[in-house]
């Protein structure tokens, strides 16, 4: 059992060092991000701090959000999740702004398509170890049960909610923020079965 534990909580932190290092990918590309990190980067901009700390102010927030919907305790685990990952983005985005921004437009485009990608199997790898996922990613879930939808759909509709809120602050909203909405749930709902065989096949090892 302790080897179990082990192996998810190897692949947990692996999730995040993943996601962290995507997200940082897509701002960085500098055409358009998610419509939430693009409300992260919106804020930080207009109202100051991190990212990396809009990151774990909103969590709370959805971490109060989702214990109304589930009608459950607050997963407070959730708030380590995203600070961790608040940290990972900070860290990646100042190693990052060490380097020269791409500026033509296919360089550009293969940042953000790196990131997306990255983003989408970090995010699936971190979410199959049943850890506290961060707070987004628990809603993802909760309205999957809810509507009983795919993983597509309801992350679709929740970034449609973020990108409205990313344009009421001025977030850097561009081709990559249509490109998150479109492909964003799509890749989440690919990557979901992939990274499930691969970390049982690891625990099966075990």
């Amino acid at each position: 059992m302790k080897k179990r534990n082990k192996v998810k909580l190897a692949f947990y932190v692996l999730g995040i060092i993943l996601l962290s290092l995507g997200v940082s990918l897509t701002i960085h590309s500098d055409i358009g991000t998610s419509p939430f990190d693009a409300l992260l980067v919106g804020l930080s901009i207009n109202i100051g701090l991190t990212v990396g700390s809009w990151e774990i102010i909103i969590a709370l927030l959805l971490i109060c959000c989702n214990s109304i919907l589930q009608k459950q305790r607050l997963e407070i685990l959730g708030l380590a999740t995203a600070f961790i990952t608040g940290i990972g983005i900070d860290a990646y985005l100042f190693l990052l702004n060490n380097w020269s921004a791409p500026e033509l437009w296919y360089s550009k485009a293969a940042c953000f398509g790196t990131g997306l990608i990255i983003i989408g199997i970090g995010t699936a790898t971190y979410l199959q170890t049943n850890f506290a996922p961060i707070p987004i990613d628990r809603l993802t879930l909760i309205i999957q049960k809810l509507t009983k939808k795919t993983l597509f759909f309801s992350r679709t509709l929740i970034y449609v909610v973020f990108l409205a809120l990313a344009v009421l602050f001025n977030g850097p909203i561009g081709i990559g923020t249509l490109l998150s909405v479109c492909l964003g749930g799509l890749l989440l709902n690919t990557f979901m079965p992939l990274t499930k065989k691969i970390v049982d096949n690891f625990i099966a090892d075990d």
